[in-house]
C-alpha cells in the first residue's frame, strides 16, 4: 500500500484540496550554495523534497526524495523546521496544503542527474541570495529560513 498512496488518494478525491506531509533537503556545495531542482511538473525550481509514501517516516521521505530528485545519496544532519502553511495548485488542477519538515543533509555517495527525469529538468546551486523563480511562498520560506542557519552556523 505504500507505493503511490498520493495516486490512489487523487483517484478517491480527484482535485478536491487535500492537506499532504512532505520533506525537504538542503544540500550545500562547499561554497554554501543551496541545490534547487527545476521540476518538470511546474517549471520553476524546489528544493529537493516531496511527498511521504504511507509508512513512511519524514527523514525516510527527505533521503528518498532528494535521490529521486537530484540522484545524490544523502543522509539527514538535521531537522530544521516544520512549515505548514505552503498551497501549490498544480498543473493537472490537483490542489494541496503542504506540511514540510525541512532537512540539512550530507552527501554520501551517488551523483548529480545529467538527464532530465520525469519530476527534475535541471539541478543547479544557487547562493541563498540570487535565486531563481520558486514553486511557492512556503518554499521562499524554507530556503531563506536555511540561509539564515547557515550564515549564523558556517564560518562565511
Amino acid at each position: 500500500m505504500s507505493k503511490d498512496y498520493i495516486k490512489m488518494i487523487r483517484g478517491l478525491v480527484g482535485h478536491t484540496p487535500i492537506i499532504l506531509n512532505t520533506a525537504a533537503g538542503i544540500v550545500l556545495n562547499d561554497k554554501q550554495e543551496v541545490l534547487l531542482n527545476l521540476r518538470a511538473d511546474t517549471h520553476n525550481w524546489s528544493l529537493p523534497g516531496g511527498f511521504l509514501e504511507y509508512g513512511e517516516t519524514y527523514a525516510q521521505a527527505c533521503v528518498r526524495e532528494v535521490k529521486e530528485d537530484s540522484g545524490l545519496d544523502v543522509k539527514v544532519e538535521l531537522m530544521l523546521k516544520t512549515f505548514d502553511r505552503g498551497t501549490v495548485e498544480y498543473p493537472n488542477g490537483d490542489v494541496a496544503q503542504t506540511i514540510t519538515q525541512l532537512f540539512l543533509v550530507k552527501p554520501i555517495g551517488g551523483a548529480l542527474l545529467e538527464n532530465q527525469t520525469d519530476e527534475t529538468l535541471g539541478l543547479e546551486y544557487f547562493s541563498f541570495d540570487e535565486l531563481p523563480e520558486l514553486l511557492n511562498r512556503q518554499t521562499e520560506e524554507m530556503i531563506a529560513f536555511a540561509g539564515k542557519w547557515v550564515k549564523e552556523n558556517y564560518d562565511l
